[in-house]
């Protein structure tokens, strides 16, 4: 039974039947990034954070989840600068590791994009009810949150819908899904920077001290818990097959995304524990909270939009990355065919986007995902290890593969991506190994019932096989 058996990247970097159309730049993939990056973690996680873990220090939990998230960003740049293919860390992983690895990274990304999609449609629900209700609007209990007897509530119907209706759009074209996540990005980014530009006058130094309230182990906790907020810089990789030039645009996309976002959490986290005792800000919107909190209402009002545009545009992109992995583990045949198939003219898999959104709307509407959150974390930080670890091995065995970008100071900065991410996994709780691991167990099923036989490498390998003791036999033949 060959399990490591590999994908070369010329196999990847041909041209293949049902291609994708490209159709994005080097800013369209930056936006993409900031739109993913930008909304849960800054408009809800950071009061929590501050609140339960880090205190003031909230800010240095943001700087050790960033400096895990550059690490790792570089590593994939250099890939996705040298495979410029749709999958992400799941391609990366099958050209250097082989297919079983390869399975297990897709499953836990998996998790990573599916649990988020659902947990971040609840969460945009939240906020959407928050608002209409400052209209005198409210939707009757039972279809505003998910299933919760004690509550009587039965069905999030506002978190289906949003769901379906950026799954609706994904089907429209890549081109058209980014064009409105870069005006909502820009959106959110002005409320960002208004919240800055008010906020930073009324911080008070004395709400700092003091800043360690929890000592280091809080502010190692806070940053395993808004790691949750770079979610998605690796959901950038996911459209290297959709960018007109890859080479050039992937490792801006990816690095200029994060390199945005990982400055406005700085200076929010240090803003928002300035203008607001850390104790306090343990609420769902701590922006707003903050700024009502100065009698600045008027713009917490505009902060409230700019959640919600924040949300969905994380939404869209968490949605576009599921799509995507679907496809390039369908096109490889560990999935069923029909997540692969693209439309003829839109150049979108239609099937593949509507089933992605058909789950998230199923589980984001029925079932309260806020315990599993964390289950998230888990599944991206190992995503991160195992691409930082590849750029090693892939040095070592295709030293003269083109490389578009390189990562700098090799070994030292896939060993400090290693070491930062296995640091933010150590500091989960223990539910969240269990859990993951339970998620790894099912999916080491479905690879050996279904992937493993329906591989198109193991197929393409068997026929070759076959070919070749077919020949042998003729020529033993002959010789007789």
């Amino acid at each position: 039974m060959d399990l490591f058996r590999k994908k070369s990247i010329t196999d990847f970097t041909a041209k293949k039947e049902g291609t994708l159309k490209k159709a994005l730049g080097a800013v369209d993939l930056t936006m993409l990034g900031v739109g993913c990056i930008i909304g849960t973690g800054i408009f809800v996680l950071t009061g929590v954070a501050a609140a339960e873990h880090a205190g003031p220090a909230l800010v240095l939990s943001f700087i050790i989840s960033g400096l895990a998230c550059v690490f790792a960003a570089l590593c994939y740049s250099e890939f996705a600068s040298s495979m410029p293919v749709t999958g992400s860390a799941y391609t990366y992983s099958y050209a250097t590791f082989g297919e079983f690895m390869a399975w297990i990274l897709g499953w836990a990304m998996i998790l990573e994009y599916g649990l988020a999609a659902s947990a971040v449609a609840s969460g945009w629900s939240g906020y959407f009810q928050g608002l209409i209700a400052g209209f005198g609007i409210e939707l009757p209990t039972a279809i505003t949150s998910a299933y919760d007897a004690e509550k009587g509530t039965y069905i999030d119907i506002p978190a289906i819908a949003i769901v379906l209706l950026i799954t609706f759009l994904l089907t429209r074209g890549i081109r058209e899904s980014a064009r409105v996540n870069n005006i909502m990005v820009i959106v959110k980014v002005a409320v960002v920077l208004l919240f800055i530009a008010v906020g930073a006058w009324y911080v008070k130094p004395e709400n700092w001290t003091p800043f360690m309230p929890f000592g280091f182990s809080g502010v190692a906790a806070g940053a395993a818990s808004v790691f949750f907020a770079y979610l998605g810089f690796d959901a950038v990789a996911s459209a290297a097959e959709e960018v007109k030039n890859p080479q050039r645009h992937m490792p801006i996309g990816i690095i200029a995304s994060l390199a945005v976002c990982t400055s406005l959490y700085i200076v929010v986290s240090l803003i928002l524990t300035g203008i607001v005792p850390f104790a306090e800000l343990n609420v769902k919107n701590p922006v707003a909270f903050a700024l009502s909190y100065i009698h600045q209402d008027w713009v917490a009002g505009f902060i409230s939009i700019g959640a919600i545009t924040g949300i969905t545009t994380v939404l869209l992109v968490l949605l576009y990355a599921q799509t995507r992995l679907f496809f390039a583990m369908s096109r490889d045949g560990l999935l069923p065919k029909l997540m692969a198939r693209v439309h003829t003219v839109t150049k979108t898999p239609v099937a593949n986007t509507w089933m992605t959104g058909l789950l998230a709307a199923l589980f984001g509407g029925l079932i309260p995902l806020h315990k599993l959150a964390e289950l998230v974390n888990i599944g991206t930080l190992f995503a991160y290890i195992v691409v930082s670890i590849g750029v090693l091995v892939l040095r070592r065995t295709q030293p003269d593969l083109p490389r578009a970008f390189r990562v700098p100071l090799v070994p030292f900065i896939p060993v400090l991506a290693v070491l930062f991410c296995g640091y933010l996994t150590v500091n989960l709780p223990a539910i969240t190994w269990f859990g993951f691991f339970v998620w790894l167990g099912l999916g080491i099923v479905v690879y050996f019932s279904y992937g493993y036989k329906n591989s198109m490498l193991g197929k393409e390998k068997y026929t070759h096989s076959d070919e070749n003791g077919q020949e042998e036999y003729k020529a033993k033949e002959e010789a007789l």
